[in-house]
């Protein structure tokens, strides 16, 4: 019975209903799998890297002992599923790794839900965003419930669009496969994206741990499978890295899971069309386009490192890794970059990727590293990574002190 009353709403779309409809939700759907990986065990060998901490990455990406100053920078995590954060592990983290830099230890406010056990994913954006976004004000943002089984992504962006004092920067760790949700609901989120685009708000999405994806649709048929949010054209999204070698932090490889590729709802943005073409191009060695459409938005847009990381977690140290560590460290270098221009009177930089897409020397280019996964039972790899952008890496990873200066010079 409820499926009938569910189809009869949809065929109410063609009369004069649909002119105040958005979405119809709840039909069809695919249910999501989830993606994450499950921790890596840590190397037993001594005297050398022994995993990545935020003195791993503040050397790497040239953060040195700079913190943030300003009173009014505020920076946010969103959580979802029943994700919760623990403040005990977060100052038994900041006691372990936070020796080298000024730091705070407390979450500044929560809104929404964190009761119960910690997770595995509260904790570590609350950790690495406090550890390169140091000193700085950040916001625990959790919402309750699910939309058809999945993150409540809609209702988070009307509560933030309704809300009139925000945090400057978001960092959001999680998506669902873009099959999965109707365009309709997705081009309704977009909505709520620009406006806080408009109002300067940088949203910071991961790009996934299944590389290119995976979509068999026969028994010989497959296509690449690009992620929501991830794939959103109002989005800054966040791919992952490794460093080549087990205990050394000198250089850094595209990691194969980072997620990434071209949407097939969304359209490419004028931002990204000369850049994306140039890789298309030009690279040797592209996946058929049977499998993915070159015309749609690209993704990644950046990187950072994104495996082997320590966190706390009831009290105990562990190891993990995916785009969810590399997105709350390019969201805490984005609050520094604001922290200088409101320093300076300047406002923040708000929507990320016109300045990103102006400003390619402000990161490290990661040339290296195996192409993306994709259909493995089938030998099929994803997209090589390459010089200048790619949907491995974006344009690469975080030079601090290059993003400060340009930051600086930037008019938005």
């Amino acid at each position: 019975y409820q499926r009938r009353v569910r189809e009869a709403v949809v065929s109410t779309q063609s009369t004069g209903i649909a002119r105040m409809l958005d979405f119809v939700g709840g039909v069809l759907r695919v249910p999501n799998v989830s993606t994450r990986q499950q921790p890596t065990p840590a190397p037993a060998e001594k005297d050398f890297r022994y995993g990545v901490h935020p003195d791993t990455l503040r050397k790497r990406y040239n953060v040195s002992e700079n913190v943030g100053s300003n009173p009014g920078n505020v920076q946010a995590t969103a959580q979802f599923l029943n994700q919760h954060y623990s403040a005990a592990d977060l100052k038994e983290f900041m006691r372990f790794f936070g020796k080298g830099f000024t730091h705070l230890t407390e979450i500044s406010k929560v809104i929404g839900p964190n009761s119960g056990k910690p997770g595995l994913e509260a904790n570590l954006d609350v950790q690495y965003l406090m550890s390169l976004g140091a000193n700085i004000s950040t916001v625990f943002w959790s919402t309750g419930g699910l939309h058809e089984k999945q993150e409540p992504f809609l209702e988070w962006a009307i509560t933030l669009t309704n809300t009139t004092d925000l945090p400057h920067v978001f960092s959001v760790s999680y998506g669902d496969v873009e099959r999965s949700l109707s365009p309709e609901y997705m081009t309704r989120i977009n909505t709520e994206f620009q406006k806080l685009g408009l109002r300067g708000i940088s949203i910071l999405f991961a790009s996934g741990d299944d590389g290119a994806g995976c979509h068999n649709f026969n028994d010989t048929a497959y296509t690449f499978e690009p992620q929501y949010p991830a794939s959103s054209p109002y989005v800054t999204t966040v791919g992952g890295t490794q460093f080549t070698a087990i205990f050394s932090d000198v250089n850094e490889e595209g990691n194969d899971i980072s997620g990434g590729g071209f949407s097939n709802q969304f359209a490419m943005p004028k931002w990204q069309q000369e850049t994306v073409g140039k890789y298309l191009n030009t690279t040797a060695n592209l996946p058929d386009a049977k499998y993915f459409n070159p015309k749609m938005r690209a993704y990644p847009d950046v990187s950072a490192m994104s495996d082997d990381f320590w966190i706390i977690i009831d009290r105990i140290l562990m190891n993990v890794a995916g785009t969810s560590a590399a997105t709350p460290t390019v969201a805490g270098l984005v609050s520094m970059a604001n922290d200088a221009r409101l320093n300076a009177g300047k406002p923040v930089l708000g929507f990320l990727n016109p300045f990103i897409y102006q400003n390619p020397q402000i990161f490290f280019d990661v040339t290296l590293g195996s192409p993306s996964q994709a259909c493995w039972l089938d030998d099929l790899e994803g997209y090589p990574v390459a010089e200048g952008w790619d949907p491995v890496t974006g344009f690469g990873t975080p030079d601090y002190n290059k993003l400060i200066a340009a930051a600086m010079q930037y008019y938005n």
